[in-house]
Parts: C-alpha cells; structure tokens; sequence
C-alpha cells in the first residue's frame, strides 16, 4: 500500500478499489473477506471493515449475510468517474505546473509513457 499520511481504512479503500478497476475482480465477484484482508495486508479487521462500510455505503459493494461481500453492478464505472475526477481537479493541476516547469512537451511525455 502507499505510505502517506491519511488514515488506514483510506489506504485500504484505494487498494479495494485499485483490484476493481484493474479488472481483478468484476461485478458481482466475491470481494476477499474481513479477515483475510486484514492478515494479507496486517491490518486491524476493525479498519478492513470501516473501508468496506464506506463502499457499501456508496453503493459499490453489496453485502450478503452468511455468503459474503461482492461488487455492486456499476461500481467500476462510478468509481472510474470518481478516480478521473479526483486526478484531475487534485493531482493534474500541480502535475501540469510541474511539467511546465520543467520544460517538457507533450511529445516528452508519450515517448515516456510508450517506452
């Protein structure tokens, strides 16, 4: 996980969500349990569960008593939409600045990002 300075179920959540928008698991697919999380990554199981409550709580996981937790229908797309926004009203304005700085150019860029 990345190491910065926000809370853990944070952290965690973009790690959830990171396995769903790669395409690891899909809708409808069973997400790992509380437990099981919380030992691959030794977490507390009380954090696992607040970042899976805030998915629920959205609507991108749905719970099912007694079977599990699966992704909600639809929750790739919203949470593509909210991993656009949030890169591009919070990290592209100072990630562009810094390219100007720099002096690179568009073609720069996809040269490296083709490499």
């Amino acid at each position: 996980m990345k190491s910065d300075d926000r809370p853990v179920y944070l952290r965690l959540r973009d790690t959830i969500a990171a396995t769903i928008l790669e395409g690891k698991v899909g809708e409808g697919d069973p997400l790992p349990s509380v437990r099981s999380l919380a030992a691959e990554y030794g977490a507390n199981p009380l954090t696992v569960a607040k970042a899976y409550t805030t998915f629920q709580e959205e609507g991108l996981i749905v719970v099912k008593r007694g079977v599990g937790m699966f992704v909600a229908p639809g929750a790739y797309e919203r949470l593509l939409a909210s991993a656009r926004k949030e890169f591009l009203e919070d990290r592209w304005p100072a990630i562009a600045a810094h390219i100007r700085r720099l002096g690179l150019d568009a073609e720069d860029l996809l040269d490296r990002a083709l490499a």
